[in-house]
């Protein structure tokens, strides 16, 4: 404790009374403060020998052998899982997922793969386009049969995935059949780093309103980069308003989401703070360059699955009232990671902070340190949250993730329209179609015929889809309960009645039923064998309501 200078001689005794109890507390404060440190290292040092004892025991007594190192994972992981989903181990071994989820990039050729269970193969789903495998000739639907001569039937999509990826610069073969073909064929291919595609497409959509849309997909390094460059293009096609489409969109780089809303406030504006148990990670970020332009009315778009840096932008754009909000509410990640380097080139990321965005509020939606029963964790009902302000005074809560200023509805999708999208028989007739269909017309304007739309209908009948009734399912159950509460006689009639109506609703009848779902997907599957992931996404947009209503929005302003 540093000199006071004081002299007793010179106070009051009660003076004296006082400051020597000041004195008492505060050496009490600390010597509890140590005792509480010392106690929190033997807690560590007790259960970590409980911990290694238990496997020395499991090592000699177990019935069977333990690996180590799946073992202690199986620990590892257990204790990650109980803290929060974001807190995450990574072996030396498994560097490449965490590599791709801070940049974007890996080595490899370019290619999403699926499993194909009527060949016990895995497939080409995606080839991704200007890409090693789609510039060597490789397509959609392409059973992968050999990799550099070594046979993979059997193989999972993990095994086949890691065998694609390598060092860049060294090639390959890959040995696939393409449907219809009698004949196999055979591509050198050169591993390269891939960059997946942060911005798919971007453009003017209403030339009348000189409204601009893009869509990131994630805040990967140096996407902020990709943002200017397409936002400084539309301008100089005459761009007044903008669109940013921020649904589906997992988040990433906090840094990348600052310099984005850099781009329309000014420079110096507080994006957000980040509070943690560390000094070192508690920090106050501001827009680091010159804005492109501050008075651009904007809109953005946001769904439950936008998180994360995400909510950063949609979060700060808000409170500062310089953007409209129009959507679903977003997932509600308020909390910030941080990469620790572990022995034997491991590395830990880690929940190290909450963010909290201008208006002083975490969207943080979620207590994952204080569980339901059955282990969900606990979020804050409405009630309970607290009221913070925008810039201009407006109130906005926390707690939740980001409200919109505009809440529009979601299209629910039959459930047979789900299981029908991501089956074979529909991914079969893509394949198919697209090789008896040299060319089609642009993105956004293609559309199938009736005539084509009732030949899919025959092919799916034809084929062994079949989805899950769900309401059926339900209702034996319903059937079940009943008898176990000895009510089946009393409601047969009504259950029998409720089943033949159930019966009527077969394959035909909800291919036709739901056939303007079943439209949009199979058109936009269509196009993507065409125009990859940009003309996917061109296709969409033609019929996308939430697209409409905020063009709609800031086209009135």
């Amino acid at each position: 404790m540093r000199n006071l200078n004081i002299s007793f001689s010179t106070l009051p005794l009660f003076s004296v009374k006082c400051f020597l109890f000041f004195l008492f507390t505060c050496l009490c404060i600390t010597g509890h403060a140590q005792e509480k440190k010392s106690q929190t290292g033997f807690d560590i040092s007790r259960n970590l020998e409980i911990f290694a004892d238990i496997y020395r025991q499991l090592d000699m007594f177990y019935v069977d052998t333990l690996s180590a190192d799946t073992a202690v994972r199986w620990a590892i992981d257990g204790m990650l899982t109980q803290i929060d989903p974001y807190t995450k181990f990574y072996p030396d071994d498994d560097q490449d997922e965490l590599r791709l989820m801070a940049t974007g990039r890996y080595a490899g050729i370019g290619a999403l793969i699926r499993a194909y269970p009527k060949s016990d193969r895995v497939v080409v789903e995606e080839p991704y386009e200007n890409c090693p495998a789609q510039e060597a000739g490789v397509q959609a639907g392409d059973a992968i049969l050999t990799i550099d001569g070594k046979d993979v039937k059997g193989w999972s999509t993990a095994q086949v995935s890691k065998s694609l990826r390598g060092e860049p610069g060294t090639t390959f073969e890959l040995c696939i059949q393409r449907p219809g073909e009698k004949k196999p064929r055979a591509y050198k291919i050169t591993r390269r780093q891939i960059q997946l595609p942060c911005l798919p497409w971007y453009g003017i959509i209403d030339s009348t309103a000189h409204v601009g849309y893009l869509y990131l997909t994630e805040f990967t390094d140096k996407c902020a980069v990709e943002v200017r460059h397409a936002i400084m293009e539309m301008k100089q096609q005459n761009m007044q308003r903008l669109v940013i489409d921020l649904r589906d969109n997992g988040g990433g780089s906090v840094s990348e989401a600052i310099e984005i809303v850099g781009m329309f406030v000014p420079r110096g504006t507080l994006v957000v703070s980040t509070k943690g148990k560390v000094a070192a990670t508690c920090h106050d970020y501001l827009t680091p360059a010159e804005p492109i332009d501050t008075v651009m009315p904007l809109a953005i778009l946001v769904n439950a699955n936008s998180a994360s840096a995400s909510e950063i932008v949609t979060g700060a754009l808000q409170d500062l009232d310089r953007a409209v909000i129009l959507g679903q509410r977003t997932y509600g990640k308020g909390l910030v990671q941080g990469i620790r380097e572990l022995p034997y080139r491991g590395q830990l990321k880690i929940t190290t902070a909450r963010y909290y965005i201008p208006s002083g509020r975490c969207i943080q939606a979620y207590d994952y340190r204080h569980r339901t029963i059955d282990g969900a964790a606990t979020s804050l009902p409405d009630s309970l949250t607290r009221v913070f302000h925008t810039r201009s005074g407006r109130p906005v809560r926390d707690g939740g993730g980001i409200l919109p200023d505009s809440i529009l509805a979601v299209d629910s999708l039959p459930t047979m329209v789900y299981d029908l999208t991501a089956s074979d028989a529909f991914f079969d007739y893509v394949t198919t179609y697209h090789s008896q269909h040299p060319e089609i017309a642009q993105p956004g304007i293609f559309h199938l015929s009736d005539d084509e739309y009732a030949a899919f209908e025959q092919t799916i009948i034809g084929s062994d889809f079949t989805y899950n009734g769900r309401t059926a399912a339900a209702l034996t159950q319903l059937r079940q309960l009943a008898r176990f509460e000895g009510r089946d006689a009393d409601t047969k009639e009504e259950f029998d009645a409720l089943e033949q109506k159930l019966k009527a609703n077969d394959l035909a009848t909800d291919l036709q039923r739901f056939e303007n779902h079943i439209r949009t997907y199979l058109e936009t599957e269509i196009v993507s064998r065409y125009y990859y992931q940009r003309g996917a996404l061109r296709q969409q947009l033609a019929s996308d309501k939430a697209l409409k209503k905020a063009v709609e929005t800031i086209s009135i302003k």
